[in-house]
């Protein structure tokens, strides 16, 4: 597996992965698996292009393949946050409720935290009741920052 780090918008990045997929996207603060290699691949180069687009304001979406690593609930939920459109915001409860367990809202809670790829996986959309900003490994700062971009109501 490779690490690749690139300047962003929103500080340095780094994406890892093969040379099938992407995997992982680390904020400046995150702390990479050290088992990473450093170095590009094209697949990687593409996502560093793509996040940096979406930064920029000139991308909406992403077309890359990913496998992010979780067990069958995280999955179904970081399936739902690629289905939350740009530009809108879910809360944790109408995630749960559209899994089909309403009450399920602190677990999707925990698997949105556990999302290896953020910004391509966009947890960025998920906001507490209400509307509020909470949570994101990227500090609100970013979260905040993000959503203006898309042009989400906050």
């Amino acid at each position: 597996m490779t690490l690749y780090s690139f300047d962003s918008p929103i500080g340095r990045l780094s994406v890892a992965g093969d040379h099938e997929a992407i995997t992982h996207l680390y904020f400046a603060t995150d702390k990479p698996h050290p088992a990473l290699t450093l170095g590009s691949t094209p697949l990687l180069v593409a996502a560093a292009e793509q996040v940096t687009e979406y930064l920029e304001g000139r991308r909406t979406d992403f077309d890359l393949p990913l496998r992010p690593a979780g067990t069958p609930f995280m999955q179904a939920v970081w399936d739902r946050l690629r289905a939350i459109p740009y530009g809108e915001t879910r809360s944790y409860k109408q995630l749960a409720a559209a899994l089909g367990n309403p009450k399920a809202a602190r677990a999707v809670g925990m698997a949105n935290n556990r999302n290896p790829i953020p910004l391509i996986i966009p947890c960025h959309r998920v906001v507490g009741s209400g509307g509020k900003l909470v949570g994101f490994r990227g500090g609100l700062d970013i979260k905040r920052r993000l959503l203006e971009l898309e042009g989400a109501a906050l």
